[in-house]
C-alpha cells in the first residue's frame, strides 16, 4: 500500500476539534476591548502562537496588560468545550490502530494541549506532540511541521499534514509536505489553491480513501 511509509501530522482546532467559532468569538471579544482595530481580526491571526499574537500586535501595551490576556486566554480555553470535529478521532485512532506515525502539531501550548486529549481520551495515541512550548517560531514558519518530521524519523516529503488556516499550510508547503485541508474555516475554492486535498471533515474516510490520497 502507497501510505505505509507515510506520516500523519494534525493541526488541532479546526482539524480535530471544532474550536474555531468560539476562538472566533474570543479574539473579536479581546480586540474590542483593547482597542485593536483589524478588521476581521480573529481571521488575521489564526494559526499563530499567543506568544507571536502578543509580539506582534501587543507589543506597545504594558506587560500587566499581556499577562491579563495571557490569563483571560487560558481561561477561556480550559473552560470551552471541545467537540471533535465529525470523524476525527475514529481517523486517528484507525492510523494508529494500523501502526501509523500520527502526530499532533499545534500552536496551542501545553497546558490546554494536555486537557484536550485527556477530556477526548486520545492519551497514547500520538507518537509526537508539538506544541508552542517546543518551537521558536509558530506558522507559517515550518519549525513544528520540521520537528514532529524529525520526531517520527521520517523524510518531510513524506508526512501529510492535516491542516485548516492559510498560516498552517503556508507552512507545510515550507516543510515540503502534502496538505490536506479541512474546509472547517476557510472556503473550500481558496483551500484548493494552496493543498493538494480539500475535505468537509473525516467522516467515511478508510484506509481505502488513504490510498487514494497518497501520490
Amino acid at each position: 500500500m502507497k501510505y505505509e511509509n507515510k506520516a500523519f501530522l494534525f493541526d488541532l482546532d479546526g482539524v480535530i476539534i471544532d474550536s474555531e467559532p468560539n476562538y472566533d468569538k474570543f479574539w473579536n471579544n479581546t480586540a474590542k476591548k483593547y482597542n485593536i482595530s483589524i478588521d476581521n481580526f480573529p481571521a488575521v491571526i489564526k494559526g499563530n502562537t499567543l506568544k507571536a499574537i502578543l509580539e506582534k500586535y501587543f507589543h506597545n501595551y504594558p506587560i500587566e496588560i499581556q499577562k491579563q490576556i495571557i490569563k483571560e486566554s487560558s481561561d477561556f480555553e480550559l473552560n470551552m468545550d471541545y467537540p471533535p470535529i465529525p470523524g476525527a478521532l475514529d481517523f486517528i485512532r484507525l492510523l494508529k490502530d494500523n501502526n501509523l506515525p500520527v502526530a499532533l502539531v499545534t500552536s496551542s501550548d501545553n497546558k490546554k494541549v494536555h486537557s484536550v486529549i485527556s477530556r477526548l481520551k486520545l492519551e497514547s495515541v500520538f507518537n509526537s506532540i508539538v506544541t508552542a512550548n517546543r518551537i521558536s517560531e509558530g506558522k507559517p514558519n515550518p519549525e513544528c511541521f520540521l520537528l514532529a518530521a524529525q520526531d517520527l524519523k521520517k523524510n518531510p516529503h513524506d508526512c501529510i499534514v492535516f491542516e485548516d488556516s492559510f498560516a498552517g499550510i503556508e507552512a507545510a508547503h515550507s516543510a515540503n509536505m502534502k496538505i490536506i485541508a479541512l474546509s472547517t474555516t476557510n472556503p473550500t475554492h481558496l483551500l484548493q489553491e494552496k493543498s493538494n486535498i480539500v475535505i468537509p471533515n473525516f467522516n467515511g474516510i478508510t484506509i481505502q480513501t488513504l490510498n487514494s490520497w497518497v501520490i
